[in-house]
């Protein structure tokens, strides 16, 4: 009966794939707003855009439907932090964009632009979108610099422009990783990034910083460029950090610098000090399945970090490796087990990161003029049982297909026929 239910939601919507205007009617809608979750609701959408969310069952006149009873209906989920078109294979032998080796523009690192590296044909965006994913956070993940340039937010829409936010972001690691390419020791990382951080502050105007001008700083010009925004608190920088000790370090980095919109990254530990987090504002972006200590910075890892950090009033989003941040929602639904509360759950997956990355009136939210990113889901997203059934991007609906799953069908049809593979197109 299920299996016939989703057949008639997705021939309805295969009509309606184009049409200007859509109404997903009576599902239950968690909007991300002060409107909470409605139940029986109705989302209107029109030219790709938002236009209402309410507990009416009338539909304007105009407007295609997609009956979603019985179903749970959410913001297009974001990936809080990925290297998602950036990356293919990771231990590829080619060119990996997520990885960048030292540079003469850049000294620090601060300088690297993602935007110019973001691959919308790379076969990990189908695979994340059809589970729900419909934009993300992308960075770099190695870099021989201090910093790891400077991120953006992308749609997984596969348009050719899938930029929605360039330079929205720069990182830093202040964990093990960070200190062993920084002269192998915190006593020098930290030193070389308050100097850093204190030159791009020191400028005035980068602007003036010409070829010709004199310039003797540990940042190149470039770097300084790309730092302003950071110490004038226009956009985040990210701090990687696990243990306690460092996690201090990374709030004591913020009193030194309130203007600097910190934001902590990992934090294994982070639950130890989710006070002083909270007391500082600091928000952060975990992967709350961790729970083993991958290495000594991380002895504290717990499942009960995600509740733990919501306790203490700690903002909190989602991120995690990039093959796998379509196990959002599993991830998530894990972190509800342990103590997590379920609207603070989808909230890390949705309003949250929007908000952190300055797009909450965009993405991760249904509202009036947010865009129209929609997920449909069988039922609670939070359980592993469920899955999207209809996936909208722009008020678009995407192809519910992916490299994974031709590749299932693939071999499943050789199975049955009996024919090898090569025959199979």
């Amino acid at each position: 009966m299920k299996s016939l239910l989703t057949i008639c939601l997705l021939a309805t919507v295969s009509s309606a794939a184009l049409a200007d205007k859509l109404a997903i009617v009576g599902g239950k809608v968690f909007t991300g707003t002060a409107q909470g979750t409605l139940d029986a609701a109705t989302v209107l959408i029109e030219n790709n855009k938002i236009v209402s969310v309410n507990t009416s069952s009338s539909v304007p006149e105009g407007y295609t439907t997609i009956d979603a009873s019985g179903k749970y209906v959410t913001p297009g989920l974001i990936g809080a932090y990925t290297q998602l078109g950036l990356v293919e294979v990771s231990s590829s032998a080619g060119t990996v964009d997520a990885s960048v080796s030292s540079n003469p523009v850049s000294s620090t690192g601060a300088a690297f632009d993602v935007s110019y590296a973001v691959n919308p044909d790379s076969s990990l965006l189908a695979i994340s979108r059809v589970e729900g994913i419909t934009s993300a956070v992308s960075g770099i993940s190695r870099s021989d610099g201090l910093f790891h340039g400077l991120g953006a937010v992308i749609t997984l829409s596969g348009a050719a422009d899938s930029i929605l936010k360039p330079q929205a972001f720069t990182a830093v690691n202040v964990g093990n990783n960070g200190a062993d390419s920084r002269g192998g020791s915190r006593a020098a990382l930290w030193v070389m990034l308050n100097e850093a951080i204190s030159e791009a502050m020191q400028v005035s105007d980068a602007a003036q910083l010409s070829p010709s001008s004199e310039w003797h700083g540990l940042n190149s010009r470039a770097d300084i460029k790309a730092l302003k925004p950071v110490v004038d608190g226009t956009t985040p920088l990210l701090m990687f950090a696990d243990r306690a000790a460092d996690i201090r370090q990374v709030i004591a980095f913020k009193q030194r610098y309130p203007k600097i919109r910190v934001v902590l990254v990992k934090g294994m530990e982070a639950w130890r000090v989710a006070d002083e987090l909270a007391a500082a504002d600091i928000p952060v972006i975990i992967d709350p399945e961790f729970n083993l200590p991958g290495s000594f910075e991380q002895l504290g890892a717990t499942l009960a970090n995600a509740s733990r950090l919501e306790e203490a009033g700690v903002m909190v989003a989602m991120g995690m490796e990039t093959h796998n941040i379509r196990l959002a929602t599993q991830h998530a639904g894990n972190a509800v087990a342990f103590g997590m509360s379920w609207e603070s759950a989808m909230a890390a997956l949705t309003v949250n990161p929007a908000s952190i990355f300055g797009m909450s009136d965009q993405l991760g939210v249904l509202k009036k003029g947010a865009k129209a990113d929609v997920v449909v889901w069988s039922g609670d997203p939070l359980e592993v049982t469920e899955a999207p059934e209809v996936v909208l991007i722009d008020g678009q609906q995407i192809d519910m297909t992916s490299r994974q799953i031709k590749l299932r069908d693939r071999y499943q049809q050789r199975a049955e026929s009996g024919e090898t593979s090569q025959y199979i197109r």
